[in-house]
């Protein structure tokens, strides 16, 4: 029962904490990594000239050096640059946001892939932050020395990191959603982004919450010899966790030391309903690319086809125990692999990807899974 098909390219988002990649007491706000093929090396030379963003207002100053860059080392670890990297096809730019004394700063970490880039544009006037919820536009106020409102060229060796900065006012704590706009050449144009903020808007890491607390599931009939084909061999379950109507499938975490918990809601549509939940069900940590494995599901088996009992139109939390997360983690995917088909009425065990949850949102959800008598009107 093992035959799966866990999607995981492209899901995986880039990027780990390290400090000495960035300046002392500042706290990372949001980061990433972007890849762009290398431009074709000029003939006879160790130069190349990077992508073209000239707009007829962009000053056109290649000529222009910028000798003022700082270098840093150990990116490679710190962002998990994968293959692209490796076999030299492509060029990594790592980036981070984050707040520092006297305002906030993005950091662009240029690879060089030659000895020499030429033509690049970072940021100008058009560069700016703005607050998802207020609307309130954080222009940029310049950039590293030689890197502002023009095109400059750059000469360091092959292999290194370079770090331009360009520098926005300070963002207020409540800010929390954001969308950068003006950096092409991390393809920024309104990207949007969620921010590592606590609870009461401070930097830093999240508190962790309380161990949840619900309904287990009693059990009715064990499985007998189970086979997956075999429905009178599957056992049993009623009194689940009852909740209050809402979408199939919404979600709430609570991220405590010991582990992770996600409520997912489900419907059930008919008195007697078969589910299943696979032992390969994963969290994934956008930022990190970290795994962290599903450990049990309160009260229910997993592996296995399953029966509850009930009554149709009843809705039902599924708790489901992983790994403890990090309590500043931002955004998850959320990943459950197919299973082999079984034999049942209406047979369907098929997989899904959720990408892109953001923890806070589902750490709000928390109230919506309080039980929920069910109420028979006479």
């Amino acid at each position: 029962m093992r035959n799966y098909r866990i999607l995981l390219a492209g899901l995986l988002a880039l990027g780990c904490a390290a400090a000495h990649a960035r300046p002392k007491d500042t706290h990372v706000l949001t980061k990433g990594t972007n890849y762009r093929p290398i431009p074709k090396v000029k003939a006879n030379s160790s130069c190349i000239e990077w992508y073209s963003t000239e707009n007829s207002w962009q000053k056109n100053g290649s000529a222009n050096w910028a000798d003022n860059i700082s270098t840093c080392t150990g990116l490679e670890k710190m962002f998990n640059i994968g293959p692209g990297f490796k076999d030299q096809s492509m060029v990594p730019i790592c980036w981070q946001l984050t707040e520092e004394p006297g305002g906030t700063v993005m950091h662009c970490y240029l690879h060089m892939p030659v000895d020499t880039v030429m033509n690049i544009w970072l940021a100008s006037e058009e560069t700016a932050i703005v607050d998802m919820e207020t609307g309130i536009q954080y222009r940029a106020k310049g950039a590293t020395e030689g890197c502002w409102n023009r095109h400059f060229s750059v000469k360091q060796t092959a292999g290194t990191f370079i770090d331009m900065q360009i520098f926005f006012p300070e963002l207020p704590a409540r800010v929390k959603k954001i969308a950068i706009y003006g950096i092409p050449m991390l393809d920024m144009r309104g990207d949007k982004y969620t921010l590592k903020r606590t609870r009461n808007g401070k930097s830093g890491k999240l508190a962790y919450d309380n161990v949840p607390e619900f309904h287990t599931p009693r059990l009715v009939k064990e499985a007998h010899d189970y086979d997956k084909d075999n429905h009178k061999s599957w056992a049993v379950y009623t009194d689940t966790h009852l909740i209050k109507p809402m979408d199939e499938k919404t979600m709430a975490i609570w991220l405590t030391p010991e582990a992770t918990y996600i409520a997912m809601a489900r419907e059930q549509n008919w008195m007697r309903e078969y589910y299943g939940m696979e032992q390969e069900t994963r969290l994934i940590d956008n930022e990190t690319g970290e795994n962290y494995k599903l450990r049990s599901i309160q009260g229910l088996p997993i592996g296995q086809i399953f029966w509850i009992e009930g009554y149709s139109g009843d809705y039902q939390a599924f708790v489901l125990e992983f790994e403890p997360l990090p309590p500043d983690v931002t955004t998850i995917t959320y990943i459950s692999p197919d299973s082999e088909p079984f034999e049942a009425w209406g047979a369907n065990w098929k997989g899904e990807i959720r990408p892109n949850l953001d923890v806070e949102t589902l750490r709000a959800n928390q109230p919506l899974f309080e039980y929920n008598k069910r109420t028979i009107a006479k």
